[in-house]
């Protein structure tokens, strides 16, 4: 995911880092020397409240500002070394919110009692806690909590049951919940039926992409040179985020690529050019079996900004019809404003004499991932499921993207039986998958044997927080539950992961389909998530 900065944390982002180390033994010291007395306090207040979901509030709470100073200390890359998912501080930052345990109420000085809102208007007692995103990794040792008894699948059935028999989820459903702790199965209901997992299905190409290419990887575009010719060639590497806009962030940029060709064509006395564009790293149809459609542009190896012609960078928008294209007048224009003159030719492919000019890489793998699931990005889905076919030999289309997916599965023992791929990002109606299959796929990513799968579960939406699930879980499970969200029409899907009440880390899939109305169906999913994330089941 990448979450905006605002230019004045930007600035002042080195000094806080200094700050941050110089504090670090501080900081690590304070934690270990209240740890205990946290634990004691929350361990009281859970005993004098009588909702389920309590703990988790009142604990989350009463840690978040060590949860948080710890990760500001050992946070590297997207993740802490507690594999808690930065997003949620970033976010904050960015967005410039204030508040915290006590949503940002101030106390009545003229009694510490009462409190009162932004307006003023004060309300009775303390301060409510506000629920702390739980760890991504926690648990995974293998014991939880000792002081806590193991999970209760008999309760998980009692509590999911009645909610999974709700008429919204249509015809033919499944659900599964497995404890990745223990690794046992907490509830099944047609754990083995295949059904359509619309977004869902990215879950899979994260985890295939992600062991096939290295969470390191990078996605370069280049320009070269054929010598002797004056033939420009610029050729795609497969990156949808390689951006034309002038603020790139962290993105490879297009400018950037412009600038450097035109710097090492001045220095080869070169000042004009025949522009071509080279797509050849990927092969068939460009067009998704849905056709032109909003959800995804033409999939092509050279493409800027996703081919939005909207400004935005998530979400549906229209596209243009021919990326790689567009992408090469865009080129063409920035090297012109360099002094370089430039005429736009056709596709061709580059020979094995073209000199490298200039290079842009994308974000690492694990970003994209992140970047993937958070908005349930298309474009990117399918550009990594083409990605896996590249890096292990298949043919770089539609078929040949998803049957790298369910070899890369398979080669990782996960139970394939029912499954069928037919691309990566979910948006084919004849994809199946298993809720058996989701859960495994979602343990394989905590395994501690493969911290390079993590970001599929630092990537997974959280409610009410990022991406696909930020508008959702307004009551109850905000910042608890981790999701990827999953809608075609008359198809609901959501799987997961939440902490359960012993510390063990849940992971669970959720599949409908024929369900009667999309917001119906989506309610009655979350719901069932807020009460596996809430509910006393261990």
């Amino acid at each position: 995911m990448v979450v905006p900065e605002l230019r004045a944390w930007r600035a002042a982002r080195p000094r806080l880092a200094r700050l941050v180390r110089a504090a670090r033994p501080r900081l690590v010291r304070t934690a270990q020397a209240v740890k205990p007395r946290v634990a004691r306090l929350a361990g009281a207040a859970g005993s004098r409240l009588a909702k389920p979901m309590t703990w988790q509030y009142t604990a989350g709470a009463a840690t978040a500002g060590l949860v948080f100073a710890a990760g500001a200390v050992t946070a590297a890359g997207p993740w802490d070394s507690s594999g808690q998912r930065t997003a949620e501080r970033d976010r904050a930052a960015a967005l410039g919110r204030t508040g915290g345990a006590d949503h940002g109420r101030r106390t009545d000085k003229s009694d510490p009692s009462r409190t009162s809102d932004a307006s003023g208007s004060a309300s009775d007692g303390g301060a409510r806690p506000a629920p702390s995103a739980a760890p991504v990794l926690v648990g995974l040792g293998g014991a939880g909590d000792p002081a806590r008894p193991a999970s209760d699948a008999s309760a998980v059935a009692a509590a999911l049951d009645p909610l999974l028999r709700d008429s919204a989820l249509g015809t033919h459903h499944a659900a599964a919940v497995l404890d990745v702790t223990t690794g046992e199965r907490l509830y099944g209901q047609g754990v083995g039926d295949p059904l359509v997992p619309a977004s869902t299905t990215k879950i899979a190409t994260a985890v295939a992409a992600l062991s096939a290419l290295g969470a390191d990887h990078r996605l370069t575009t280049r320009a070269a040179l054929e010598p002797g010719t004056g033939k420009l060639v610029l050729i795609g590497g497969g990156d949808p985020t390689l951006t034309a806009r002038e603020d790139a962030g962290n993105l490879a940029s297009l400018r950037t690529l412009a600038a450097d060709t035109a710097t090492a064509l001045a220095e080869r006395h070169v000042t004009e050019v025949t522009l071509f564009h080279d797509t050849t790293l990927y092969a068939g149809t460009l067009l998704h079996p849905i056709g032109v459609n909003d959800n995804l542009a033409p999939v092509s190896a050279l493409m800027a900004d996703e081919g939005r012609t909207d400004g935005s960078t998530s979400g549906p928008a229209p596209r243009v019809a021919d990326p790689a294209a567009d992408v090469a007048r865009a080129f063409a224009d920035l090297l012109s404003g360099h002094g370089i003159r430039t005429t736009v030719a056709g596709p061709a492919k580059a020979t094995g004499r073209a000199e490298t000019l200039a290079t842009v890489s994308s974000p690492p793998l694990s970003e994209l991932v992140e970047r993937m699931l958070t908005n349930s990005d298309n474009d990117l889905a399918e550009a990594l499921a083409r990605q896996t076919a590249a890096a292990t030999g298949g043919r770089t289309d539609f078929d040949g993207g998803a049957a790298a997916i369910a070899a890369q599965l398979k080669r990782l023992g996960l139970p394939l039986t029912g499954a069928a791929f037919h691309d990566g990002s979910g948006l084919d109606r004849t994809d199946r998958l298993t809720a058996d299959l989701l859960t495994a796929l979602l343990a394989k990513a905590a395994d501690p044997a493969d911290p390079g799968l993590r970001p599929v579960l630092t990537g997974l939406p959280i409610a009410g927080f990022t991406g696909t699930l930020s508008s959702r879980y307004a009551d109850g499970a905000a910042g608890l539950v981790r999701a990827k969200t999953g809608t075609l029409t008359g198809i609901n899907t959501l799987a997961g992961t939440v902490v359960a009440h012993n510390g063990h880390l849940l992971a669970f899939a959720f599949l409908a389909e024929n369900t009667t109305g999309p917001d119906a169906a989506q309610s009655a999913l979350d719901h069932a998530a807020t009460t596996l994330a809430t509910c006393a089941c261990g």
